[in-house]
């Protein structure tokens, strides 16, 4: 017994020692393995083609020295109707600021040229000399494709009234949707400078969005962005998905109550001829969706809150299935310090890594972005149910709007728009798109662009302060504003509208530029336009929506005389560079 007492603290030693060495063992692996990281990481080469120029070179996610990994999103597809939600986490986010060249000049950029929009000219045209113009949209069909409409192009803006005494940093409270038109199918280098769109006036009457408020308090009504669907592009039928906003303002422009804002739609028909086009309808509007708190932050737990910008779609993958991705905001009160772990999204053993309870004694926790998805319940559109948000930004963002859906090539892309002044404390990115990569509508989604979301920024140098577009910094880009929400469209071509250059306000639409997009990387395609600049307002269809009895009917609707020859000029007008 004597023998058996005197072995087991022998025995027990000997499988403490043994874990001791297997612990030491297992932290030099990780240091070992943390010091090959490091080794791997790629130094940035901002302002030129990094990876011996190659054209995608965002495809790389081995880092940069001293700063995190990006986190690992595998890009798998869940249901639609799941309850996952993938994150851009701080660690993709940081990535952003891994690739900016810290030496560069004041006012420069310092971030790669790849993923930088070319700076526009001071001396722009406008669009219009009565209206201001910011976010822009086309007429889409279910598949997302551009279409004209018996040989005219039509876009639709929001737009404010130059001549009413308030300035272009007051126009959100006045906004309204209006419409531009064109002659189809003729090229940029044919057009007149600021591409040619004649404004068509308002597309909603007078004060009908506000029955959407019947019995609410308010004082002024407006109309945010939102998307056109043509219901079947062999006729003339639309509907309007936008965001319905209400404001109760005391004299001196206070809130007395958060806003209102509901994602709201209103059918319409449009008309053309020879020489213009119109819309009859928008009389109605039917109130879709309202943040609800439990999914979607709403007025009650933040004023400040995020709920806009519907674009509707079908899925392929799920025929006759109609979805719609907005902006939203994680659901909870604002101000709770509720950033987690998976939200930071830092590898294990990453010495870059921040802590929760660092990341929390920084504030970031009042960002809190989030990408939106419903789905329709009716075939015709107007009655939509929440579900689970497909991003979240929490601690990263507090803004991700005007999301859209863009299929290429099986993958699914989802992208937005942000600003430098929105990010949350500790990471840092230009005004611009952002892009995420999965393989359904509900995915893992990864950040495109060495694992950041960054597809295409102003050019801004992230060592210097970002000013604002109405308050620059001296030491800042000056093209830093130049441009904002951007839509990706058919073919990787981009618009968005002129804010700021170089002092300089914009309210028109900037020069269209093209995307190369392949996998989870992209970068600007320098040989579109001139050196990546396209024509101001190029906003091309790729599908044309044409119906010669319409045509016809709409000209007998505008007291034309119809002869034996009619129907022959309309097929040569309408069928004309289709």
């Amino acid at each position: 017994m004597a023998n058996i007492r005197r072995k087991k603290p022998i025995f027990t030693m000997a499988v403490a020692g043994s874990l001791i060495a297997a612990t030491a063992a297992q932290t030099a692996f990780a240091q070992t393995q943390n010091a090959r990281q490091e080794a791997l990481r790629v130094a940035p080469h901002p302002g030129m083609m990094p990876h011996a120029g190659r054209m995608f070179p965002g495809t790389s996610l081995t880092g940069v020295p001293g700063f995190p990994l990006p986190t690992i999103h595998t890009q798998q597809a869940y249901a639609p109707d799941g309850d996952f939600t993938a994150r851009w986490t701080r660690a993709d986010a940081l990535q952003i600021k891994a690739h900016s060249n810290p030496s560069v000049s004041a006012g420069q950029n310092s971030l790669p040229s790849q993923l930088i929009m070319p700076g526009i000219p001071a001396d722009f045209p406008t669009i219009n000399p009565d209206v201001w113009v910011w976010d822009t949209w086309t007429l889409i069909d279910k598949h997302a494709d551009q279409f004209s409409y018996n040989g005219w192009e039509v876009i639709f803006c929001l737009t404010a009234d130059k001549n009413a005494g308030y300035g272009f940093d007051d126009r959100h409270t006045h906004a309204r949707i209006g419409f531009f038109y064109r002659r189809a199918g003729i090229r940029a280098d044919q057009r007149p400078a600021n591409g040619g769109w004649i404004y068509g006036g308002h597309l909603i009457p007078e004060g009908a969005q506000e029955q959407v408020f019947k019995g609410t308090a308010y004082t002024i009504t407006a109309e945010w962005s939102g998307s056109m669907r043509l219901l079947d592009p062999r006729d003339n039928k639309v509907s309007l998905f936008y965001t319905d906003m209400a404001f109760n303002r005391d004299a001196s422009g206070q809130d007395i109550t958060p806003a209102q804002a509901v994602i709201t739609q209103s059918l319409g028909q449009i008309h053309a001829d020879f020489n213009h086009v119109w819309f009859t309808g928008f009389t109605t509007h039917t109130p879709l969706l309202r943040p609800d708190g439990v999914l979607y932050q709403n007025g009650a737990q933040n004023p400040y809150y995020n709920f806009r910008d519907p674009f509707t779609f079908e899925d392929p993958n799920h025929p006759g299935v109609n979805y719609m991705v907005f902006e939203g905001n994680t659901a909870g009160q604002r101000g709770v310090a509720n950033c987690t772990a998976e939200d930071l999204g830092y590898r294990p053993n990453d010495p870059h890594a921040e802590t929760v309870q660092q990341v929390l004694d920084s504030g970031a926790y009042y960002q809190k972005a989030a990408i939106g998805l419903a789905v329709a319940e009716d075939s015709s559109l107007s009655k939509w149910k929440f579900l689970t948000p497909l991003i979240s930004a929490n601690c990263v963002n507090d803004q991700t709007e005007r999301p859209q859906m863009y299929i290429k090539n099986g993958k699914y892309y989802i992208f937005t728009i942000s600003h430098r002044t929105t990010y949350a404390a500790g990471v840092d990115g230009p005004d611009g798109v952002y892009g995420f990569v999965g393989n359904g509508i509900r995915s893992d989604f990864q950040p495109m662009n060495y694992g950041s979301g960054l597809v295409l920024g102003n050019p801004t140098d992230l060592n210097q302060a970002a000013g604002t577009d109405y308050d620059a910094n001296p030491l800042q880009n000056p093209r830093a504003f130049q441009s904002y929400s951007h839509y990706v469209m058919p073919g990787g071509l981009v618009e968005s509208f002129i804010d700021t250059v170089e002092n300089r306000r914009g309210g028109t639409l900037s020069p269209t530029v093209k995307l190369g997009i392949r996998a989870d990387a992209s970068a600007v395609d320098l040989r579109y336009g001139n050196g990546g600049l396209g024509g101001y307002g190029d906003i091309p269809a790729n599908r044309a929506d044409i119906n010669v009895s319409a045509f016809i009917q709409d000209l007998i609707s505008q007291n034309v005389s119809i002869g034996p020859n009619t129907t022959g000029q309309v097929n040569a007008f309408v069928n004309t560079n289709k």
